[in-house]
């Protein structure tokens, strides 16, 4: 049929060649007509193999995509439960620097703890991690006079009996810096909470560790000692400026070591009153003006070196109250949050009453009634140790210290360590 329809669409041929074209027409309409018996009366159906088909490439099959790779985080605590610590004291960021007396006026940041989300079993208050109540929604948290108790009871049993002299000679001569590298580092921050876990990290090698103290916390190192035997339970053995030497006892075992959890991030410090105000206590506007005036004038008492050892510094300021009335101390160099650090510890230990930071000096005023202090406040050199009389604990002139160098006085001895 598609031929018949083939030929009819066509164009006409010429009338002397018409019979030519009937003849042939009737040629093919005779060969259409048997070839299609022949396929009803044969219904012949090629294979499936012969049968022309589109060729079509393979497909690639696709490969199962693995699962993006999670390093290990420490926040991911799903299925552990929150660290537990038996520790009988406060988990602060610095322990040298913060004072549970000084009530914080505000926050900086919400209350996010810095050991982590559901890592700690004790609630962070925005300054601390109480021991007593984990639940505390205030800023401070009393402490339980049982805590001291406990402290004192824990340290008695790790530390057994006193050394003798002999035996604190042998620990001293092996923390020497020519027979040691062990040595942990205590600056501007003064004892934080994850040195706690250094200091014990130490102690699983050696009896005794060297501590140095550089820095803002050298200013009262009294209190640096005091906290190093109240929250590690050791002892100090030997301490020459800014250089100690940290017994960790007799009984200490290292399987036995405390839980310490450890701060993921440093949390901001809290909003603390003014150091200075607009007026000085007792004086007006314009004696104030005057007072700041005449302190910026007075020839600097000394130049703080940055990092150094800040150890005599509350003396001389005491030994200059007795002249005059304003003392001014030159603290070039050094970071603002360093300085007015230490005129607040100044404050509190000769004591004095701050006049002004003003062009990175420290001016401080001895007051109208002002008495000298009779009893001094330096811890001696040879109060925490069991021999008073052993020549290694050094404090004189020319004796050795636990680092080879010879004894200085000089106020900037810690400068030149480094």
């Amino acid at each position: 049929m598609s031929l018949i329809i083939r030929l009819s669409r066509q164009k006409q041929p010429p009338p002397l060649s018409l019979s030519l074209h009937l003849t042939l027409l009737t040629r093919l309409l005779s060969t259409t007509s048997s070839s299609s018996k022949l396929h009803s009366r044969y219904s012949f159906k090629p294979p499936t193999s012969l049968s022309p088909k589109p060729q079509t490439p393979n497909p690639i099959p696709k490969k199962k995509l693995k699962p993006q790779y999670r390093p290990p985080s420490s926040l991911d605590r799903t299925g552990l439960k929150p660290i537990r610590s038996e520790l009988p004291f406060d988990f602060r960021y610095s322990y040298t620097d913060s004072s549970p007396n000084v009530r914080p006026i505000g926050l900086r940041e919400p209350k996010y703890s810095p050991f982590g989300p559901g890592r700690l079993d004790r609630q962070w208050t925005g300054v601390c991690a109480p021991a007593v109540d984990p639940k505390a929604l205030t800023l401070e948290a009393a402490e339980d006079p049982k805590l001291e108790e406990k402290r004192k009871m824990m340290r008695e049993r790790v530390q057994g009996m006193p050394l003798t002299e002999s035996e604190r000679k042998i620990l001293v001569d092996k923390c020497q810096r020519h027979k040691t590298k062990r040595q942990i580092n205590l600056g501007r921050d003064g004892l934080t909470h994850n040195m706690l876990n250094d200091i014990h990290n130490n102690w699983k090698h050696a009896e005794a560790v060297r501590i140095k103290c550089l820095g803002v916390p050298t200013v009262d190192m009294k209190n640096v000692c005091t906290q190093l035997e109240d929250k590690t339970f050791g002892k100090i053995i030997h301490r020459h400026g800014g250089l100690l030497v940290l017994y960790r006892g007799r009984y200490y075992h290292p399987k036995k070591r405390p839980v310490i959890p450890l701060m993921l991030w440093r949390p901001h410090e809290p909003v603390y009153p003014r150091l200075i105000k607009t007026t000085i206590d007792g004086l007006s506007i314009e004696e104030t003006k005057e007072m700041r005036k005449r302190g910026l004038a007075v020839p600097p008492l000394t130049k703080l070196a940055k990092n150094g050892y800040y150890g005599s510094l509350v003396p001389m300021v005491r030994d200059a109250f007795l002249s005059c009335e304003l003392v001014r101390i030159d603290c070039k160099g050094l970071e603002k949050s360093d300085y007015k650090k230490i005129g607040c510890k100044l404050r509190d230990m000769v004591p004095c009453i701050l006049v002004t930071f003003e062009k990175e000096q420290i001016v401080v005023w001895r007051g109208k009634d002002y008495k000298p202090v009779e009893d001094g406040y330096f811890l001696p050199d040879r109060e925490s140790f069991d021999d008073p009389d052993d020549s290694l604990v050094c404090g004189e002139e020319g004796r050795d210290s636990v680092d080879g160098t010879r004894g200085q006085q000089d106020f900037y001895s810690g400068d030149d360590e480094e």
